[in-house]
């Protein structure tokens, strides 16, 4: 597959860097460039945010009904063209073409159809002062919105962002990851075709440094929403905070998965697998510590090790394939190098341990680490502290829920974690105990588009999804009305 020069997409119009210049994009799966990504640097945020400011008046002003027709269309088009925006992930992520045709693609029609009917049935509060005044909040958009969206999930977060953005009346500049920028913009052209008027999304391709840091220190960008790093989030509200930005963050995540001896045994293991290993372990949302009750910690892991090996690590275009490849070579080295800092920690390698040698032909220069689970690794070493992003778990027992409750909570982040137990009062119990922004009861990543999203500790600020994004991109107004002149 050869994806050419990608353009720009700014004020409804696929265009050129600035700069001429253009970085190499990979697939993930052979080595090998396969398009071009524009370079894009200060002059091209600069372009895109004054389109996004000439749209906002009349975008914000169009009528709700006419806004989700519009959406809804995308939506469409995005299901219509489902096999070649999953083809070009496949191909961009080096994730197998299954998991993008079953999730990325249609979660990102989803969002699209979400919140395009969300806003329509949106409403406000009021309230009555006695019988002296009537107050009501007005939430208004909130103008040109920065939207910087991550590799691992791209068309999937990069439209979690701006559907409702747009549905709420802004208008937007995306930044997609200059490592996967095909779908995005693949996605400009279904807004071209379904009549999205200019400027009201612009698209604009470059690396963080560049493009990123140029839309986040824009002044004109009074909003903004990043899915990424810990490290960079932490850069990007040293800038925001000073101006005054409204600032969503959603970071990195080091999430326990906790089986209690009384769970539902194959499911827990069936979903501890898919937990630590879906896209090859790069999720924010993977459970990567994994902590499994002690008289039933030898058969569990027992069962988790061979259905780890079980896995079928390949072609990421062929249908069988479980696990295709990570995302970039200097990834694909980090992920080994954790693994080799688990061996010198102690950690005994149960499965997996290298960089994956049994593939087909074209694949035998590609980023494919084996599945791989580590046992014996303390709560508080390296391994277990620090996001891998990658297909490693680490195993460990414990003896007591207090015990597991102080390991779950002993990392900087707080995103998610997994409780397996049928005794739904120590479910219950656990779930409030664990910082956590999301806690899942017998299930992984059962995701409702209704409830809000995000972290705490250094997982992240704010929340989105569902009427917290709706909040998050409006400004609340308060008018007051005296009821007795």
């Amino acid at each position: 597959m050869s994806g050419g020069r990608l353009k720009n997409y700014v004020d409804g119009r696929l265009i050129e860097p600035q700069s001429g210049e253009y970085l190499d994009n990979f697939d993930p799966a052979t080595g090998e460039v396969y398009s071009y990504v524009p370079d894009s640097d200060e002059r091209d945020v600069e372009q895109a945010v004054a389109a996004a400011d000439r749209a906002f008046g009349e975008w914000s002003h169009t009528p709700v009904a006419e806004r989700s027709r519009i959406l809804l269309r995308i939506a469409d088009l995005i299901e219509a063209n489902g096999e070649r925006l999953a083809r070009a992930e496949c191909v961009d992520t080096g994730k197998p073409l299954t998991l993008a045709r079953t999730l990325d693609i249609p979660r990102a029609a989803a969002n699209f159809r979400f919140f395009a009917t969300a806003i329509v049935h949106f409403h406000s509060e009021s309230h009555m002062t006695d019988d002296v005044a009537l107050n009501y909040t007005l939430r208004q958009p909130r103008g040109v919105c920065g939207l910087i969206s991550p590799w691992n999930l791209p068309l999937y977060l990069l439209t979690w962002k701006i559907a409702p953005a747009l549905a709420c009346g802004n208008t937007a500049v995306a930044k997609p990851s200059e490592i996967t920028p095909m779908t995005a913009y693949l996605l400009a052209t279904l807004c071209q075709e379904a009549g999205l008027r200019a400027g009201v999304l612009n698209i604009v391709h470059g690396r963080g440094a560049s493009a990123g840091d140029a839309l986040v220190r824009h002044p004109a960008v009074r909003t903004l929403s990043f899915t990424g790093g810990t490290a960079t989030g932490a850069a990007i509200a040293r800038t925001a905070a000073p101006m005054f930005k409204k600032l969503a963050l959603e970071l990195g995540g080091k999430n326990p998965n906790i089986v209690f001896a009384d769970a539902p045994m194959q499911e827990a293991v069936g979903q501890s697998v898919r937990a630590a290993f879906s896209n090859q372990g790069q999720v924010c949302l993977s459970g990567s510590r994994l902590f499994v009750e002690r008289s039933a910690y030898a058969t569990f892991l027992t069962d988790l090790v061979a259905k780890t090996r079980a896995l079928r690590v390949g072609d990421p275009l062929e249908p069988q394939t479980d696990q295709g490849a990570v995302v970039s070579k200097a990834h694909h080295e980090k992920i080994l190098r954790y693994i080799e800092l688990a061996r010198e920690e102690g950690g005994r390698i149960l499965c997996g341990g290298r960089a994956a040698t049994d593939l087909p032909a074209r694949c035998r220069s590609g980023y494919f680490v084996e599945p791989t689970v580590i046992a014996d690794l303390p709560p508080q070493c390296r391994v277990n502290q620090e996001e891998i992003f990658g297909p490693v778990v680490a195993v460990m027992p414990f003896d007591s829920e207090d015990a597991v409750v102080e390991w779950a909570n002993s990392t900087n982040y707080g995103l998610a974690a997994s409780v397996w137990t049928k005794d739904l009062e120590r479910a219950h119990r656990l779930a409030e105990r664990i910082a956590s922004g999301t806690v899942w009861i017998n299930c992984w990543l059962v995701r409702d588009l209704r409830v809000p999203f995000g972290g705490m500790k250094s997982s992240g600020v704010g929340r989105e999804g569902g009427l917290e994004a709706l909040r998050f991109f409006t400004e609340p107004k308060n008018v007051c009305v005296k009821m007795k002149l």
